[in-house]
């Protein structure tokens, strides 16, 4: 499943709920922890798992964001999975600084009988960006994704515009996730008002390595999906790229050329991923 746009939408709020289900949004994350206040959380908790329950094969990922898991994460879990009849796809696992709380999410879902539930952690601290590389590989992990408002202010970043002092938690992020082969997922632009420049941060994104991005409002989501998905040359040279590779396969060709470009591999994963997103998009 491509996630190239992943919107939350406080777990308190069936309405709200609701409709991000209809945004266009790849995945929506009905979110427990930062949305909902400590007194609505317990109430938060029985609507999640209303609407889960109430979901008719939704267009979708449906992920929940619970609380850290040395807090209330165990009891977000077993409402949200144990006691309903169609979990989450995804739980989205906050303020991990080691692979630690992953596993124990993991052992949990398992016993569960949810293994099929992946785990998205958090990265959002400077432990948890110097421990990515354990944390992206524990087991049941799906995708990491990077949280710039805790990292920067964990470390005690002067954050700016064009966001020099998140840029190594980044590239440390993309890299953890490509070595465990897992998703990069970027965090949110919090001016909901600023499209301008949510469109010239995910273009960066992008090119940076990220697989998706993480969304706040709605209005988000069209630019978010926009910047993720391929122009026209873009996918005309993976089409080739994957045409010329079943040709070399069924000559026993480790390598190929397209316009005079070796091609290798690596190459060829990236072609499936422009392909992959277009597809998403619905362009091809």
């Amino acid at each position: 499943m491509v996630q190239r746009s992943l919107l939350y939408s406080p777990g308190d709020d069936r309405e709200m709920l609701k409709k991000a289900v209809e945004t266009g949004a790849d995945t929506v994350v009905f979110d427990l922890e930062d949305a909902v206040a400590p007194a609505a959380k317990e109430g938060a908790r029985a609507t999640v798992r209303s609407m889960l329950d109430d979901l008719d094969d939704p267009t979708p990922d449906v992920a929940v964001r619970i609380n850290p898991y040395d807090l209330s994460g165990p009891a977000d879990v077993a409402a949200v999975v144990g006691e309903t009849e169609r979990p989450p796809d995804s739980i989205l696992l906050p303020k991990v600084n080691d692979a630690e709380p992953v596993e124990a999410l993991r052992d949990q879902l398992t016993e569960l009988g949810a293994d099929a539930v992946g785990i998205v952690p958090l990265i959002e601290t400077a432990a948890g960006v110097i421990a990515a590389n354990e944390i992206a590989a524990a087991p049941g992990v799906t995708a990491v994704a990077y949280g710039d408002q805790d990292f920067t202010a964990d470390i005690g970043a002067t954050v700016t515009d064009d966001k020099t002092e998140s840029l190594y938690a980044r590239q440390r992020t993309v890299v953890a996730a490509a070595a465990a082969g897992v998703d990069a997922l970027d965090t949110v632009h919090t001016d909901i008002g600023d499209t301008e420049g949510l469109r010239e941060q995910t273009e960066f994104v992008v090119e940076l390595g990220f697989d998706g991005k993480l969304a706040i409002h709605p209005d988000q989501i069209a630019v978010i999906n926009e910047a993720f998905t391929p122009g026209e040359d873009e996918l005309e040279w993976a089409e080739t790229v994957l045409a010329g590779q079943e040709r070399a396969s069924d000559e026993g060709d480790g390598v190929f050329t397209v316009d005079g470009q070796m091609i290798d591999p690596p190459l060829v994963e990236r072609a499936r991923t422009i392909v992959r997103r277009a597809e998403a998009a619905g362009i091809r």
